[in-house]
């Protein structure tokens, strides 16, 4: 990695955009490149080669429509239905980082918060915004930046090193929005593998929770994974219904070669006018300066549990899947895999659950078969199961 980037010095990071987020909630390090210079993939072309082993899905993008009307309102209900809960992770998880970090930490060095792009921006702009909150009893500086992670291809090491050379002295958290089965927790883990030996110059800067401790925080790790969340439960994240509208207005990010830059993204104009970015951050952030709830400081988990590990492992046996890529479990992870890639079936463990309804409605629209397992699934309220378009192995 050194060798790579040895030309990397510190530099000045604000020359990066925050995507439809202010400047002050996020940093995005990502080389954003024009919607005419990606290649627009059909999503049933874009299966076939990524099953047949012949592309990997972070070399092709399909771009993305606004959401119908539909799914519009059934987000709006979902902000509704979960705002409070939400502004009260949010709350927890500042006050737990609070209480982990604050004798440690002032302007000169403060907390690191590295938001795994996509889905963890908005949660990663939330704990921002509540931890510059002047009058909390949790406030700690904090600088927060996103950063791309691949599956199969890790985490941006050029972003990476561009952090660690700004912030030297400065703990690093990584926020993700949630775990499905903790692949992204694994990715991570084998990136950060290099700073592992306690002589390693960054060692402290990733390991400060314990020479094998992996400090992802998540809002909900149903996977078992995290070493601070703020739940177990699959439930129904709103910022987890919208893809780019809720998060920036950015694209899923494409893989580059470290030695050519930062990964790749598209920054979604067009989409202006559907965004709901800076309206969800503002509603959650809104919520939390009024709750009245009292603040509890949450566990932290130095190893994974993998609490899933053997339903993940049953289902694949059971519906003869041999690549667990094609197993997406969560509500959020599922709605995101209707959206964006072709679903054989989707497996509910509730036929009426108020959690699953765009899920339902999505399924209806596109003809897709639904499941309902019941507590067969716990603690998953829904999966969706990719169509096998090509040979797994």
């Amino acid at each position: 990695m050194t060798s790579i980037h040895s030309n990397i010095k510190t530099a000045d990071l604000s020359q990066y955009g925050s995507g439809s987020y202010l400047a002050s909630d996020v940093t995005v390090l990502l080389n954003i490149v024009d919607k005419d210079a990606v290649a627009d993939v059909p999503v049933s072309q874009k299966e076939a080669l990524i099953q047949s082993g012949q592309r990997h899905y972070s070399d092709m993008l399909t771009l993305e429509d606004a959401p119908s009307a539909m799914h519009e309102q059934l987000y709006i209900e979902a902000l509704e239905q979960g705002k409070v809960r939400a502004a009260t992770d949010i709350t927890n998880l500042a006050h737990t980082l609070q209480q982990v970090f604050q004798s440690n930490f002032n302007n000169e060095r403060p907390l690191i918060l590295v938001s795994l792009v996509r889905a963890g921006l908005p949660i990663g702009v939330l704990l921002q915004r509540a931890l510059a909150t002047a009058n909390s009893s949790y406030s700690l500086p904090s600088v927060h930046y996103g950063v791309s992670i691949i599956r199969d291809r890790g985490l941006d090491p050029v972003a990476l090193k561009m952090i660690l050379n700004n912030h030297p002295h400065s703990p690093i958290v990584f926020v993700d929005g949630w775990t499905g089965k903790g692949a992204i927790y694994q990715e991570l883990a084998h990136s950060l593998k290099a700073f592992s030996d306690p002589n390693h110059p960054n060692f402290a800067n990733i390991f400060h929770q314990g020479q094998d401790v992996i400090p992802l925080l998540t809002l909900a790790d149903p996977a078992g994974v995290a070493w601070l969340a703020a739940s177990i439960d699959d439930w129904l994240i709103p910022s987890g219904l919208l893809n780019s509208t809720v998060s920036g207005l950015i694209s899923r990010s494409l893989y580059t070669e470290p030695e050519l830059g930062l990964h790749r993204s598209v920054f979604y104009d067009n989409l202006i006018s559907a965004d709901h970015s800076l309206a969800f951050i503002d509603c959650i952030d809104a919520t939390r300066r009024i709750l009245n709830t009292p603040l509890k400081c949450l566990p932290t988990h130095k190893q994974p549990r993998y609490q899933t590990a053997d339903l993940v492992d049953k289902l694949a046996a059971e519906y003869n899947i041999s690549n667990r890529n094609r197993i997406k479990p969560t509500i959020a992870e599922a709605t995101r895999a209707i959206l964006r890639r072709d679903p054989e079936r989707i497996l509910l463990a509730s036929a009426e659950h108020p959690d699953t309804i765009l899920l339902r409605h999505l399924c209806t629209q596109r003809h897709i078969a639904i499941s309902v397992l019941g507590d067969k699934i716990l603690p998953y309220q829904a999966i969706t199961l990719i169509k096998q378009r090509a040979t797994d192995d």
